[in-house]
């Protein structure tokens, strides 16, 4: 039984979804770590052993069978004088479906609590394969009442008011919880409420790793009664917390922990958030590296620096594809950005191939004007190069177009667009300038590449071009990239009206058009590469708009 004090190993760990033997054995290694620090209790994240979030998979008996064999396998691990485990599981009961937190201990599952409030916005879908569960009370931990909202639990006052009052003596909250811009603020300042309202101290841990579109970025932390924060675990970074846990006075529970890290500024934050996507894409699904078309661009620049901070320069293969259309100075920016990531680099010439398909078209072609047509065909030939490269040797193509293009259609279907995860796809294009330049004055922790300039100046000043005919700049046919940017962040994560959008001073045909061009892109976008969250709302999970749509905001 505890007395007046304990210890608690918080795990901010990388499963990996449906890896279930995989998750069982990570969990084992950082039990036994924390056991290793004399932890009486070891908290882990939400679902855990399955991986977070499992979707359809949990419809799937075979598989909820095997998360709760693995739970009970886990459970030896606690037989003795070992710490107690809290780790979450989907679990089947009464031919039900819940997100689950097991409390094992003395090498049995001693209860189980099941998650109230199933978010179903953004990325989350949870209604749509989980049950919910009762209203919970406090478990039993060797003699003190533990309170386990789980994850959107805590998000809202009911749960937590519950446990409150039915005695809970402190919080501990299993998370799956997204990265976004500015999201480990507003999770602190949404448990700082919940301490308030129950005058509970507070340990909120959450999942680390990459999983398809969305970064699950840690930052676990813990809270004192008083709001003051007792610990903060690092961001986008592997760890074990651990929190002192002692009983005051007047028999409430105070917190104290040597782990106090400082967390990441937004530049940093949103760089490693990439890496890690990328890293975890590539790892979790087992290519052996990337391979990429380097164009002498900003946006092939920067994702092959992420690439070679993901993997290392070893896993990453840049290829220039030139065509009558490439300038000189684009060979040498590709050129020196290759070098300075020190990675391989070939040149594959697109002239042949691409005279081929104008040939062998020009039959059925013939009276019309050459245009975009014979533009996409130079992109398109890259993919298919790039598609060949990747099926020979194994390498997954990174394809690298930014949140503008993506946004206004921008992107060839069947060309740039191949690909099978792209790191920039939530960055717009004045986001990928700014990230470009801070990368050549820092490398972050964990970061593989190196140190110094890594893309190239003369990338980052000179104007943007597809360089798919003579002298094109993308401003030809588009707004400056800041007033485009702010255009469609209106639109697309703030949903603001077209009127909205005039009063900040921007053309009202401009919106127009940018507001048109964004909705007749829909149908490219569902066919893109699954690519890194970074925003609020972005391409896929976050805006699910429909492809054929005729509605256009014309109130002005």
């Amino acid at each position: 039984m505890i007395s007046d004090s304990f210890r608690i190993a918080v795990v901010q760990a990388n499963p990996r979804l449906g890896d279930i033997a995989g998750n069982v054995a990570l969990a084992r290694t950082c039990y036994r770590q924390a056991a290793e620090q004399n932890a009486d209790l070891v908290l882990f994240s939400e679902l855990f052993i399955s991986g977070y979030p499992p979707e359809d998979l949990v419809l799937k008996p075979a598989f909820m069978k095997a998360c709760k064999a693995a739970l009970h396998e886990l459970a030896a691990e606690t037989a003795g004088e070992g710490p107690a485990m809290l780790i979450g599981v989907p679990w089947e009961q009464d031919h039900q479906r819940y997100n689950a937190v097991a409390y094992v201990d003395g090498g049995k599952v001693e209860a189980l609590r099941f998650k109230v409030d199933l978010p179903n916005y953004g990325v989350f879908d949870e209604k749509r394969v989980f049950h919910t569960g009762p209203l919970p009370g406090p478990i039993n931990f060797r003699g003190v009442r533990i309170g386990v909202p789980i994850c959107e639990d805590a998000w809202g006052d009911e749960v937590c008011e519950c446990l409150a009052e039915t005695g809970a003596e402190l919080l501990l909250v299993p998370n799956g919880s997204p990265y976004n811009r500015g999201k480990a603020e507003k999770r602190l300042q949404i448990m700082v409420q919940r301490v308030v309202e129950t005058n509970l101290p507070l340990i909120y841990c959450n999942q680390l790793g990459g999983q398809d579109e969305v970064v699950f970025d840690g930052a676990s932390f813990a809270l004192n009664a008083d709001r003051v924060l007792a610990m903060q675990m690092p961001q986008l970074d592997a760890a074990i917390g651990y929190v002192e846990c002692t009983r005051t006075g007047d028999g409430t529970w105070k917190l104290d922990s040597a782990d106090m890290k400082h967390l990441p500024e937004r530049d940093e934050a949103d760089w490693k958030a990439c890496v890690m996507g990328l890293r975890d894409y590539v790892e979790k699904n087992g290519f052996k590296g990337v391979v990429l078309g380097l164009s002498g661009g900003i946006d092939s620049a920067i994702c092959a620096a992420m690439a070679v901070d993901a993997l290392g320069a070893e896993r990453v293969h840049c290829v220039m594809l030139p065509y009558r259309y490439t300038s000189e100075e684009s060979l040498a920016d590709a050129k020196a950005c290759a070098e300075a990531l020190r990675v391989r680099y070939d040149i594959v010439p697109i002239a042949e191939p691409v005279e081929g398909f104008h040939s062998a078209l020009a039959p059925m072609f013939e009276g019309s004007a050459p245009g975009i047509t014979e533009e996409n065909l130079q992109s398109r030939t890259r993919g298919t190069i790039l598609m060949a490269i990747s099926n020979k040797f194994g390498a997954m193509v990174v394809t690298t177009g930014n949140k503008s293009e993506m946004s206004v259609g921008y992107a060839t279907l069947y060309g740039d667009m191949n690909g099978g995860y792209n790191p920039i796809k939530d960055l717009y294009k004045t986001e990928v300038y700014r990230l470009s330049a801070w990368r050549n004055t820092q490398r972050p922790s964990g970061c593989l590449g190196p140190e110094g300039e890594v893309i190239p100046r003369n990338i980052i000043t000179k104007a943007p071009t597809a360089e798919l005919r003579e002298k094109q700049t993308d401003q030809d046919s588009l707004p400056e990239y800041d007033v485009l940017d702010d255009i469609l962040t209106c639109l697309v994560e703030e949903e603001m009206s077209v009127d909205a959008i005039a009063a900040r001073g921007h053309d009202v045909e401009t919106i127009h058009r940018i507001e048109n061009l964004l909705y007749i892109a829909e149908y490219k976008r569902r066919q893109a590469a699954p690519g890194v969250k970074v925003t609020q709302k972005n391409f896929g999970r976050d805006r699910r708009y429909p492809i054929t749509n005729r509605f256009r905001d014309r109130t002005t």
